[in-house]
């Protein structure tokens, strides 16, 4: 989850959806115990992650970072997310940090999975931009549904009932 910080988020055209759509995708990592990393870009100048990102998932270990790409800072070397091969993405602005994070993770040989529902930008065309430049790169454009049902992966997972209850709707 990129840069979804407190000062950032209100220059923004879509900020309240784009909020309760990383809340939800938090949630879900969180309750299906998927490892999950939040940064913070110059967090003295944008402030830090909004609050409600922060207690939808708990579990979530938030960087630091200067460079637009999260990549770049160095982060992913650290814990679980090196052995990841697929990263999902969300987060702000999507033609900026979200895409040179893909592009770098991409370069680098990760699949990238971003969540067109959960990432945005000040401007709807630089949003366009950034999803057709990342899908040219070979990152797959994916939805916060499609993100759920292919964590469960059948109806047969334990998880299934208690995930479709509280965020399928």
């Amino acid at each position: 989850m990129i840069d979804l910080q407190t000062r950032l988020l209100p220059a923004l055209n879509n900020t309240e959806e784009l909020l309760a759509n990383n809340i939800w995708l938090a949630g879900l990592a969180h309750d299906m115990a998927i490892p999950t990393l939040i940064s913070e870009h110059c967090v003295d100048k944008i402030g830090a992650t909004r609050e409600e990102i922060i207690t939808a998932a708990p579990q979530a270990r938030i960087v630091q970072k200067q460079s637009f790409s999260v990549y770049a800072a160095g982060v992913l070397n650290e814990d679980s997310l090196q052995q990841a091969n697929q990263i999902i993405i969300s987060g702000i602005e999507a033609h900026i940090c979200v895409l040179q994070t893909a592009l770098d993770l991409r370069a680098h040989g990760y699949e990238v999975f971003v969540v067109a529902d959960a990432v945005s930008s000040r401007k709807p065309e630089d949003v366009k931009l950034g999803l057709a430049r990342m899908q040219a790169a070979g990152c797959e454009i994916v939805s916060r549904e499609m993100i759920a049902f292919e964590w469960l992966g059948s109806a047969n997972n334990p998880l299934f009932r208690d995930i479709h209850k509280k965020y399928i709707r």
